[in-house]
């Protein structure tokens, strides 16, 4: 898992395969349709395209002549299953937090010590 994790990750690092899975949650593709937007070759996007593919993002079928390529949306249950752990427990943490902060701000009941040493008070009727 880790691996694969790992892998989507780095595939995604990249802003034109990002833009590449965008395009992709919409219809399947051909590479030259992929292509279009890019100011790239055709080998270039062949090129990302196989990244994505080695992450498990896409894979690539046959019609008649030409291979559309297919988001592989299960990928990113595997990314979501990851990231989701890791906020819960960031929230978690913001939680206790909060929750400290409150303390720290909440003024503390009138029949508790605020904590700071009190000044003595001179005694009245007394001589030294």
């Amino acid at each position: 898992m880790a691996d694969q994790l790992s892998r989507v990750f780095a595939a995604l690092a990249d802003p034109t395969r990002r833009d590449m899975v965008a395009r992709l949650t919409v219809a399947d593709a051909t590479v030259n349709q992929l292509a279009e937007p890019y100011a790239v070759s055709i080998q270039a996007v062949s090129k990302h395209l196989k990244v994505l593919e080695d992450a498990g993002l896409v894979t690539r079928s046959r019609r008649a002549q030409t291979r559309p390529v297919h988001l592989e949306a299960e990928v990113f249950d595997l990314m979501t299953a990851w990231i989701e752990r890791y906020r819960r427990q960031a929230e978690e943490r913001y939680r206790r937090l909060d929750a400290v902060l409150a303390e720290l701000t909440d003024p503390p009941p009138a029949d508790l010590p605020t904590g700071r040493p009190q000044k003595a008070q001179p005694q009245k009727g007394k001589s030294s």
